[in-house]
């Protein structure tokens, strides 16, 4: 599976935009706003009800009347009730999916996953008391807290998938953790990721949580990052970053676009890999 970015070509022609394709855009621009705004619409609503009824008390026509909705329009945007407690997930996959689209060809993919997760990170964060009375709710109902579990498991192919398309299937041999590295990787950062909310939440939404999310991020990367294209340049490019010893000497040459934490991680292999005889 060899991971590909597209870039524009010069021989591409650009498609041109017309005025008239502008009213278009604008106008599925502010359908696809007014869906989200009703599905948190409803998800507040049934969030009430859950928490002053219980869920299973809770019917769907109880939430569509609290958000001032037909039964009708609660199916156009939730299949279930407990659907209608996780609204923002769907659009959070995109934006998380958007990070790793957009990544800079010299980034360690480790890195650009971190990045990714983040737009999760910052769905629960726009919204602490709801997302400790959601958080309060999937640890009491069991069907909400498997549609929980199903939601993390997106994410975890999500960015399990992003990472093994940096490895090309056909120059594999034995003794090759490549693949390996790239799921356990993915699966650690979603860990760490769902370690750091969790007690985020519990602690009623208080204390710095992206500061919490990079340091867990930074035990991540010195665990798996120096296995995982650290320091790996497409053919025929410069590196981002390479180091070699000279007696008591480290010498070090990096572009001056290389991320700090790869030039960081490229120092420490050089320092841990002794000098050849």
């Amino acid at each position: 599976m060899q991971y590909v970015r597209t870039m524009p070509s010069a021989a591409n022609t650009p498609r041109t935009t017309s005025a008239s394709d502008a009213p278009e855009s604008a106008a599925g621009t502010r359908a696809a706003a007014q869906r989200l705004k009703m599905r948190r619409e409803l998800a507040a609503a049934a969030m009430e009800l859950f928490a002053a009824k219980g869920y299973e008390a809770t019917t769907v026509d109880e939430v569509a009347a609290r958000a001032g909705v037909a039964r009708r329009t609660f199916f156009r945007h939730f299949r279930s009730k407990e659907e209608a407690i996780f609204p923002d997930h769907d659009d959070t996959l995109i934006r998380a999916e958007a990070v790793l689209n957009a990544a800079p060809p010299h980034e360690n993919p480790l890195d650009t996953v971190c990045r990714g997760i983040k737009e999760v990170m910052k769905m629960y964060a726009a919204s602490p008391a709801v997302s400790i009375e959601r958080y309060r709710l999937t640890r009491e109902v069991p069907t909400l807290r498997e549609r929980e579990i199903a939601s993390v498991a997106r994410y975890e192919r999500l960015f399990t998938r992003y990472l093994l398309g940096h490895f090309d299937e056909q120059a594999h041999h034995d003794g090759d953790d490549d693949p390996l590295l790239a799921e356990v990787a993915a699966s650690a950062v979603v860990t760490a990721h769902n370690h750091v909310l969790r007690r985020w939440l519990r602690a009623g939404g208080k204390g710095e949580l992206e500061a919490q999310l990079d340091h867990a991020f930074s035990i991540v990367r010195k665990t798996f990052g120096s296995g995982i294209l650290a320091g790996r340049s497409p053919a025929g490019s410069t590196p981002v970053a390479a180091a070699r010893t000279e007696g008591e000497v480290l010498v070090t040459v990096a572009r001056t676009d290389a991320p700090l934490d790869e030039v960081m991680r490229t120092i420490e292999r050089a320092l841990r890999t002794p000098e050849a005889p």
